[in-house]
């Protein structure tokens, strides 16, 4: 059966934790001059007799180079943004631990001045009733 159906694979870069209703209309169009990468998939009929091959026998013999190309870059980009989310989670718990001890800083200095003074003025009211003569 001949078939010159194809699949248009089109992927470029948005932003993080983007929502795809929140995609402008524009993102995939060439003229905004964003970097959009392609990939056309034939479509292959299969015969109910053919059935029996494994898919990865018919992926294989299907796919182009350019295909096998993209599909490696698309691979090894997933990889780069596993890393680089797993590093940024590292990044983000250290910044936590760090405002957690930021947050309980121990005595603070009011508490520490507050203290002085009262133990200053408990000396002073101290050494005026230890030193002043007994009244007669």
């Amino acid at each position: 059966m001949q078939c010159k159906d194809k699949f248009l694979l089109q992927s470029t870069a948005v932003p993080s934790n983007t929502d795809v209703d929140d995609l402008p209309a524009d993102t995939f169009n060439k003229d905004s001059g964003k970097a959009i990468d392609e990939c056309k998939l034939r479509v292959v009929y299969i015969s109910p007799s053919a059935q029996g091959n494994s898919e990865d026998d018919l992926g294989n013999s299907v796919r182009s180079p350019d295909a096998n190309s993209a599909l490696q870059r698309l691979k090894d980009e997933r990889d780069s943004a596993v890393r680089q989310t797993q590093q940024l989670q590292q990044e983000l718990d250290m910044l936590k631990r760090r405002k957690l001890r930021k947050g309980d800083p121990g005595f603070s200095l009011m508490f520490a001045a507050f203290v002085g003074l009262i133990g200053i003025m408990v000396g002073f009211l101290l050494n005026l009733s230890l030193s002043s003569p007994p009244a007669e």
